[in-house]
């Protein structure tokens, strides 16, 4: 095991790589050779795709048979933009007044460094016959196109037949303070592009052309004006916000082609893409009639609405987070998708890490002492996870 495996040195070790999504800028080989120093067992397979980066992916198990406990994050970050903006540069895990700076100190190398201590934590005091087996599923491809990382990772593992009983997953879910907030489920996202088909004209002679632009608002407010949900016991109600919608047209004095629009729903688990997709076109056919001129192009989803409805396993990560912090947590669905969309396919899954207020940020930092708390709480889960005789 490392000299310091304190949470702070591992997570300033982390920031210190440049894993700028795709790059593992020598993240994953840090994790590779702490791990490996402390008995795990790890692999390091690389995934492909045509049209996408190669993308270099961790799976580390300790432990024989059931229980799996199941770590799972990333190490790849966001570019940090401008670095002379920074207070101190991105990468140099530097500490002042508590805080811990960098790229990735929230989203979600902190996260990860307080996984890997509570683990090497624990085997210090229990040692290697625990009753069960320990994992970490660790991606360089969270922040990219989710292609070549834990999507295709989770595939391998299961391939080789390894199986898990649960999995706590390190994104940032607390949106102020540590204990906040624990993540069950995501909402689905779904992407659409409508486009009205008109003919070009000039605006003198309207008789000549056929404007798409009236058509279009008229379909958008179809989209609108009736809600699509009431929300259910553990989500939301499902809404769909409009992100674009353009003509391109430089000219002042000419009826355009085509009108443009783009929309993006984030919906719960009363729908799937395909119902989705339907109800988005049954409204749009019902408002065109005959007299709009439309296509509807919907964007392949790899991102459905999913639930891990609260159970022993929930309530135990829940009553580790109150003795650590005196705050019982919410049960929240919130929030954009994470990795979790694929894990809860292998096995029930829950999110829990550091305040995400600073994530994608310049300055992005966490509190050290929320670096040690979280810790201490992945001790506890583990402690009480495996709890021997």
């Amino acid at each position: 095991m490392p000299t310091d495996s304190s949470p702070l040195a591992l997570a300033q070790a982390l920031i210190r790589c440049p894993s700028v999504t795709p790059a593992e800028g020598g993240a994953l080989d840090l994790l590779q050779r702490i791990l490996a120093e402390a008995g795990f067992t790890v692999h390091r397979p690389v995934f492909s795709e045509a049209g996408t980066p190669d993308i270099d992916n961790l799976y580390a198990r300790i432990g024989s048979g059931a229980p799996c406990l199941l770590f799972a994050g990333h190490t790849d970050v966001v570019p940090p933009g401008d670095a002379a903006a920074w207070r101190h540069a991105p990468f140099s895990g530097t500490v002042e007044d508590g805080i811990l700076y960098g790229r990735g100190a929230a989203d979600m190398k902190g996260g990860v460094a307080c996984m890997l201590a509570s683990a090497l934590g624990f085997l210090r005091r229990r040692g290697p016959d625990f009753g069960g087996s320990i994992g970490f599923l660790i991606t360089g491809d969270e922040e990219g196109p989710a292609i070549n990382g834990t999507v295709k990772l989770l595939a391998w593992t299961l391939g080789r037949g390894e199986r898990f009983s649960h999995c706590l997953l390190g994104e940032p879910t607390n949106p102020s303070r540590l204990g906040e907030m624990i993540k069950i489920g995501r909402r689905g996202s779904l992407t659409g592009r409508i486009t009205v088909h008109g003919r070009q004209g000039h605006v003198a002679y309207p008789h000549r052309a056929e404007n798409p632009i009236p058509g279009l608002l008229r379909l958008a407010s179809a989209l609108l004006e009736e809600p699509l949900d009431g929300g259910t016991a553990h989500f939301d109600a499902s809404n769909l916000e409009f992100t674009t919608i353009d003509v391109g047209n430089p000219a002042t004095n000419v009826i355009p082609a085509d009108a443009r629009a783009v929309f993006n729903i984030r919906f719960n688990e009363g729908w799937s893409a395909e119902s989705l997709g339907a109800e988005i076109r049954r409204r749009l056919e019902r408002a065109a009639g005959n007299a709009v001129r439309f296509t509807l192009d919907l964007q392949p989803s790899n991102a459905p609405a999913f639930l891990t409805r609260p159970d022993a396993f929930v309530d135990l990560v829940a009553r580790a987070i109150e003795a650590e912090t005196g705050l019982r947590p919410a049960l929240s669905t919130t929030g954009g998708t994470s990795d979790a969309r694929f894990i809860k396919d292998a096995c029930p899954v829950i999110e829990f890490g550091l305040v995400g207020e600073t994530m994608h940020q310049t300055d992005e930092g966490v509190a050290v002492a929320d670096l040690d708390r979280l810790t201490a709480i992945y001790g506890r889960v583990l402690d009480a996870y495996f709890p021997g005789s």
